[in-house]
């Protein structure tokens, strides 16, 4: 794997769960509470779980053999539910300080999730990290998700940076193939939700165990 450096880098992506905020706790926690009040029995391995994060929840479901019959509704009360564990969603180490050297390096700097727009937005202001971000995509209707190459598309065309010039960086094979089906340069972070040789699978032209990593790189250069 290449040692992460600038290769023409302008904008960088970042996915949200388990590549800037370790939300795990947050999202089965709100899972359980929305299956518990629609009395939807579940037996869910905590292991297995963390590992299907970042796919969309009828997937997820589909996985653990859990049967949610009216979808819309689970999902409405998980969005109810979520920010009453928000606290035990934490930040990880260094992603103020990378964000800021971003910044002052006059990098671009976008987020793309699958959380639905409103949800991710408050998010990032209740960790303060919004005004960190150029662009903020989140899902939005009639707009397909990750690993799709559009909502990334989308956002490198509202940034005025050719995909070639982004770098995608997230936890999952969805990030991984969002990427490189845009045509960006991809890079998987390994304290996430996903193991290495699941990350190594994908092939990024980047695997890092840091963000810290980011520091290393003179954005100054041309």
């Amino acid at each position: 794997m290449k040692i992460l450096k600038r290769e023409g880098i302008k904008h960088i992506c970042f996915d949200l769960d388990g590549t800037l905020v370790d939300s795990k706790e947050t999202i089965l926690e709100s899972t359980k509470a929305a299956l518990n009040q629609l009395k939807i029995s579940y037996s869910i391995s905590e292991d297995v779980f963390n590992n299907l994060i970042g796919k969309h929840f009828v997937d997820i479901f589909r996985e653990i053999r859990i049967d949610v019959t009216d979808f819309e509704k689970f999902i409405s009360i998980y969005k109810s539910l979520y920010f009453d564990f928000i606290d035990l969603s934490r930040l990880y180490p260094g992603v103020e300080e990378i964000l800021n050297h971003l910044k002052k390096n006059k990098i671009k700097i976008s987020l793309l999730t699958t959380k639905v727009q409103e949800q991710a937005e408050k998010i990032l202001d209740h960790v303060n990290l919004r005004s960190s971000f150029d662009y903020v995509m989140g899902r939005r209707d009639r707009i397909t998700h990750k690993p799709s190459p559009e909502p990334l598309l989308l956002i490198c065309k509202e940034l005025e940076v050719e995909p070639s010039a982004t770098l995608m960086v997230g936890d999952t094979e969805l990030d991984i193939q969002c990427g490189k089906n845009a045509g960006a340069q991809t890079c998987g972070v390994l304290f996430g939700y996903r193991t290495r040789e699941q990350i190594e699978k994908e092939k990024p032209e980047y695997i890092i165990s840091s963000l810290n990593e980011f520091i290393r790189i003179d954005f100054r250069r041309e």
